[in-house]
C-alpha cells in the first residue's frame, strides 16, 4: 500500500465540473428574475428594478462567456470554484443591499454557495467562503435599502430582531457548512478508500491470473519443444551410425546439448502446467497453522521476534484458502511489527464454536482517542499527526488506509474484529479476529476471488465466507 497515498485518489473530489456551477448559476438567474418580475409587475411594490437587472444580467453574461471559453465537461481548480462562489456570494449580497437587507426572506440564500463549497471543495476553501458570507450578512444588517413595500412608509425591522436575523444567518452558516462538509468529506473518504481496495485487489488478481496464463503458454509450446526433442534424438541416432567424419564428435556434443536443454524445458513446463491444477497447493485443504507460518514467513526478517502459540480443542481447522484472509492478517501483522519493542505474540484457538486469532506487541498500545475510530478510511498513526499512536518510530507503519482494508477484507469473510489495549503491567495492542466454526466448516457461499471479493467491498455487501462446495474459506 505504500504507492497509494490518499492525496493522490481524493484530487479528483476537490474539481468541480464547470457546467455544475453554470447550472446552478442558470438556476439562480431564473428564481432571482421571477422574484423581481413578481414582486414589481404583480406585487407593485416600489423597486430599484434596473440595478437589480443589472446584477441578474452580469451573472448571466459570466455563465455565457464561460459556456464559451470552457468546454462543457471542464473541470474547475479549487481557486477557481471558490471565486465563483464568491462571486455568486456577493452578487445575492447587492441585490439583498437593493431589496431589503436583512428583512429580506430570501437572505438565507446566502447559505447556497458556502454549502456548495462544503460539498465540494476543501475546509480552508469553505472556511473563506463562510467568512464571505459572514461579512456580507453584516454589511446588509446596516447598509441596504428599504424592503419592498406597499404604502408611503418603509418597513423596518426593529434593530433587536434584526440582529437576531444575523445572529440567525451566521450560526446557520457555521452549523450547515461544518455539516455539509463532514458528510460530504465521509463519503469522499470512503470512495477514496475503497477504490484503492480494489486497486490492491485488482493487482493480486492480475498476479494470481499468471497461473493460468503459465499453464496456457506451456500447453501452447508443448508441441514445438516435443518436436525439437525428437528431431534432436532422431539426429542423434543417425549421427552414431555414422563414422571416419571429422566433424561428428562435435554434432554429437551439439545434439547431446540440445537434448538435455530440451529435457530441461519439457520439466519447467510440466511444473507450468501444474499451477492451475485442483492438484496444486492452493486449492488444496490449508490448515490454520499453515495459514499462520504462511502469513508470518514474509515478516521473520523484519528485526523484531514472532512467537506463535497455536493450540485448541478437537480437530484443527482446515479449509480452501480465501486470498483475503492472508492479504489480511499480513498487514495487521505488519503493522503489529512497526510498532512492536521487540516481540508481537500470535495466538491462534479453536473449539466447537468459533476460531480465534491474536496478534499482540509489545509497544506502547493505541492512544485513547484512536482506537474507537480505527477501521475508519485514512485515521492514521502514520509520521505522527493527530491520530499518532505514542511511542511510534520514525520507520513506524501507519494504521490507515492499510488497516481498512484488511479489516473490510476479514470482515467480508465473516470475521469479526476486535481492538484492545493489554492490561497493565504489561503494555501492548491486541487485534483478535475470530470466526464461527460453524460458518468455517459448513455454510456456503462466498467470495473466492479477488474478482468476487472486489465487488462485494465496492457493493458493500457482507456475503457467507465459505465455499459453495461446504468447505471453509482458509
Amino acid at each position: 500500500m505504500s504507492d497509494i497515498h490518499p492525496r493522490d485518489l481524493a484530487t479528483s473530489h476537490r474539481r468541480l465540473k464547470l457546467d455544475t456551477l453554470v447550472r446552478l448559476r442558470w438556476l439562480a438567474i431564473a428564481g432571482q428574475t421571477s422574484a423581481l418580475l413578481v414582486v414589481h409587475f404583480i406585487l407593485e411594490y416600489p423597486l430599484q428594478l434596473s440595478f437589480c437587472f443589472a446584477l441578474v444580467a452580469a451573472s448571466a453574461w459570466i455563465n455565457i462567456f464561460l459556456k464559451i471559453r470552457q468546454p462543457q465537461l471542464h473541470r474547475l481548480s479549487e481557486r477557481s470554484a471558490t471565486l465563483q462562489l464568491a462571486y455568486d456570494l456577493t452578487q445575492l449580497g447587492g441585490l439583498l443591499a437593493l431589496t431589503g437587507g436583512l428583512g429580506n426572506p430570501f437572505a438565507f440564500l446566502l447559505l447556497a454557495p458556502v454549502m456548495v463549497s462544503a460539498a465540494g471543495l476543501s475546509a480552508h476553501k469553505t472556511v473563506l467562503l463562510g467568512i464571505l458570507a459572514t461579512a456580507i450578512a453584516t454589511f446588509l444588517a446596516w447598509v441596504h435599502l428599504p424592503l419592498p413595500w406597499p404604502g408611503a412608509e418603509d418597513f423596518a425591522l426593529p434593530p433587536l430582531y434584526l440582529t437576531g436575523v444575523w445572529v440567525a444567518l451566521v450560526l446557520s452558516l457555521c452549523f450547515m457548512g461544518a455539516y455539509a462538509f463532514r458528510v460530504a468529506e465521509e463519503a469522499r473518504q470512503l470512495s477514496d478508500a475503497l477504490t484503492a481496495s480494489e486497486l490492491v485487489l485488482a493487482r493480486e488478481h492480475h498476479l494470481h491470473a499468471l497461473d493460468g496464463l503459465a499453464a496456457a503458454a506451456a500447453h501452447e509450446l508443448g508441441t514445438p519443444l516435443a518436436t525439437i526433442y525428437l528431431t534432436a534424438k532422431e539426429l542423434s541416432g543417425d549421427l552414431q551410425g555414422v563414422e571416419n567424419q571429422p566433424i561428428t564428435a562435435g554434432h554429437r556434443d551439439d545434439i547431446a546439448l540440445i537434448l538435455s536443454q530440451a529435457e530441461r524445458c519439457r520439466e519447467i513446463l510440466s511444473k507450468l502446467s501444474s499451477l492451475s491444477d485442483d492438484r496444486d497447493q492452493n486449492f488444496q485443504g490449508l490448515p490454520l497453522s499453515h495459514l499462520i507460518e504462511e502469513v508470518v514467513e514474509p515478516c521473520r526478517a523484519f528485526g523484531v521476534a514472532i512467537d506463535i502459540d497455536i493450540r485448541g480443542d478437537g480437530p484443527e481447522p482446515i479449509g480452501l484458502r480465501n486470498p483475503a484472509i492472508p492479504y489480511g492478517l499480513g498487514n495487521l501483522l505488519e503493522n503489529a511489527i512497526d510498532f512492536a519493542d521487540s516481540t508481537v505474540k500470535i495466538t491462534a484457538r479453536w473449539d466447537a464454536q468459533e476460531v480465534r486469532i491474536e496478534i499482540a506487541d509489545d509497544g506502547t498500545g493505541f492512544a485513547p482517542d484512536v482506537i474507537t475510530r480505527l477501521g475508519e478510511p485514512y485515521v492514521t498513526a502514520r509520521g505522527g499527526g493527530r491520530d499518532a499512536r505514542p511511542g511510534q518510530g520514525k520507520s513506524g507503519g501507519g494504521l490507515g488506509l492499510g488497516f481498512f482494508i484488511a479489516k473490510t477484507l476479514l470482515e467480508r469473510t465473516g470475521a469479526d474484529l476486535r481492538l484492545r489495549n493489554r492490561p497493565p503491567p504489561a503494555k501492548g495492542a491486541v487485534v483478535r479476529i475470530s470466526w464461527p466454526r460453524m460458518a468455517m466448516d459448513g455454510r456456503p457461499g462466498g467470495p473466492q476471488t479477488w474478482q468476487e471479493i472486489t465487488g462485494a467491498i465496492a457493493a458493500g455487501s457482507a456475503p457467507d465466507r465459505t465455499l459453495p462446495n461446504g468447505s471453509s474459506s482458509l
